[in-house]
C-alpha cells in the first residue's frame, strides 16, 4: 500500500467536515478538482470507500466515519507538532502585547507584570487598555497576546487563567435620588435618572449592556475613572467595580443600591490568550507566571454589597 501525505487527510477531513468537494475546496483555499483527486487517491491507497457520493451531499461511508476518528487524532498532533515548531523558531520575543480591560484592577495586575517583566528586560512590554468587549476582539483579531479581562468560556479558541471575581455595583452618591437608596428599587422608579454607561472599545460591539433602564436618560465615559467621577459628583448613576469603590462604599461618598431589580452582575477576571496561536518562549513563562500568582483578588471584591437605605456600608462584607 503506497503511503498517503498529511494533504490527502486533510482534503478528506476538510469535505466530511464541510459536507461537500466544493465547500472543503473553499475552506482549503485549494481547487475542487485538487481535492477531489486527493480524496480519491487515499481511497485508493486504502483499497476503502470512504464516501458515499449517491446523494445529494456526500456522505462518510461506516469505514469512512471510522477512518475520520483515527484521521482526525492524526491531524490534531499534526497541529501540535507544526506549533511548536514555530514556538521553537521564535526564539526570546523583542516585544510581548498585553491588552488590560476595564474590569482590570490596575495596582495588583500592574505589580505582576512590573516583576515578570523587570526578569526579562530583553522583551518590551506593549501595554494597551480596552472596554466591554474591546479586550476580546484584539485577541481574536491577532492584535495582542494576552488580555487581562472576563472571556466568553464557551468559545473553544481561547484558554484562560482564573485571577479572581469582580462584583460590578449599582451605586449613586448621596442626595442624588430625592428619596432614600434601599434594594427594592426599580427600572421604572429609577427611569428619570441620567445612568452613566462605559462605551464599548470594539470596532464591532457584539454585546448589549447590562442593566441598561429603557427609556432613562444616559451618558458614555470611556473607563471606569471616569464614571466614578460623575457619579461621585451626582451627575449621574451606574455600575462600578467595587475595588475601584470600596473606600467610597465605606465612608458613605458612594450608595449601594443592589437589590431585587438591581442585583449587580459579578464578573470572573482571567487572564487570557489564543488557544490555537503558537507562543514564543516568555509568553510561556508569563502564563506559567499567572498561572503561579493566581488567585490576585481578594473574596470580598466578588460580593456586591446590598443597598441599606442610605447608610454607609461598613464591616468586611
Amino acid at each position: 500500500m503506497s503511503r498517503f501525505t498529511l494533504h490527502d487527510l486533510q482534503c478528506f477531513d476538510a469535505v466530511v467536515s464541510a459536507g461537500g468537494f466544493q465547500a472543503a475546496a473553499e475552506r482549503l483555499h485549494r481547487s475542487h478538482p485538487a481535492v477531489f483527486a486527493a480524496v480519491a487517491k487515499l481511497e485508493r491507497q486504502l483499497g476503502l470507500t470512504l464516501l458515499d457520493r449517491s446523494g445529494y451531499r456526500v456522505a462518510p461511508t461506516e469505514a469512512g466515519r471510522a477512518f475520520h476518528r483515527k484521521a482526525r487524532v492524526l491531524l490534531h498532533e499534526a497541529d501540535e507538532l507544526q506549533t511548536y515548531a514555530a514556538q521553537l523558531a521564535m526564539g526570546e520575543e523583542a516585544q510581548l502585547r498585553v491588552v488590560l480591560g476595564d474590569l482590570c484592577p490596575l495596582p495588583p495586575a500592574l505589580a505582576l507584570l512590573s516583576e515578570f517583566f523587570g526578569a526579562c528586560p530583553q522583551t518590551r512590554l506593549h501595554l494597551q487598555f480596552e472596554a466591554i468587549t474591546g479586550p476580546w476582539e484584539r485577541l481574536l483579531d491577532d492584535e495582542t497576546d494576552l488580555i487581562v479581562h472576563r472571556v466568553p468560556k464557551s468559545d473553544v479558541r481561547m484558554e484562560w487563567i482564573d485571577l479572581g471575581r469582580v462584583a460590578m455595583v449599582p451605586v449613586v452618591a448621596p442626595g442624588f435620588l430625592p428619596f432614600p437608596p434601599s434594594d427594592d428599587l426599580t427600572p421604572q422608579r429609577m427611569q428619570p435618572f441620567t445612568q452613566c454607561v462605559l462605551r464599548d472599545s470594539a470596532r464591532h460591539p457584539a454585546e448589549p449592556g447590562h442593566f441598561l433602564v429603557e427609556g432613562a436618560p444616559r451618558c458614555t465615559v470611556p473607563d471606569h475613572l471616569m464614571k466614578k467621577e460623575l457619579v461621585l459628583h451626582g451627575m449621574a448613576w451606574g455600575h462600578l467595580p467595587r475595588f475601584l469603590i470600596e473606600q467610597e462604599l465605606r465612608d458613605g461618598r458612594l450608595l449601594s443600591i443592589a437589590g431585587r431589580h438591581f442585583p449587580g452582575v459579578v464578573e470572573e477576571l482571567v487572564a487570557a490568550r489564543r488557544r490555537d496561536r503558537p507562543h514564543g518562549p516568555v509568553a510561556e513563562q508569563l502564563w506559567t507566571f499567572l498561572a503561579d500568582q493566581a488567585p490576585v483578588l481578594p473574596p470580598r471584591l466578588g460580593r456586591v454589597p446590598k443597598a441599606e437605605a442610605g447608610a454607609p456600608v461598613t464591616g468586611p462584607a
